[in-house]
């Protein structure tokens, strides 16, 4: 684990991604994260749904000629319905930003999370509550 960069995330807002997630179980879902990053902390601050995204069993798909020019996006998050926290060769080789999130069936709390940096080596994440 690559301990120097945390990332930290309201629990209200990942619990959105968990609803969202569970809303198209067994589809995949895929969100873009809006955040900052100070030296080695990055913040999720904003979901962004990306335009014309596709869903479906086994895959997320989003356009990437379609994606905001927008520097606040700092990476994705996804779902994987299998309950499997790891990344794919497909998820690393489609990488947006700096962050990938995982989320796991049965998307309810820390246990059904984790977040990569484009390397697939895993982040230390924070859950804050405001």
């Amino acid at each position: 684990m690559e301990s120097a960069i945390t990332v930290s995330i309201d629990h209200e807002l990942l619990q959105m991604i968990f609803e969202g997630a569970r809303q198209l179980h067994p589809r995949e879902t895929i969100l873009l994260l809006r955040g900052k990053k100070k030296k080695n902390h990055i913040t999720i601050s904003e979901l962004v749904v990306p335009p014309l995204a596709n869903y479906g069993q086994g895959f997320a798909q989003i356009r990437l000629h379609m994606l905001p020019m927008d520097f606040s996006i700092i990476g994705t998050a996804h779902s994987h319905p299998s309950g499997n926290l790891s990344p794919s060769p497909a998820d690393l080789n489609h990488f947006v930003g700096v962050v990938l999130m995982i989320v796991g069936f049965p998307f309810k709390d820390e246990k059904s999370v984790t977040i990569y940096n484009r390397d697939g080596e895993e982040l230390a994440l924070q859950i804050t509550k405001t």
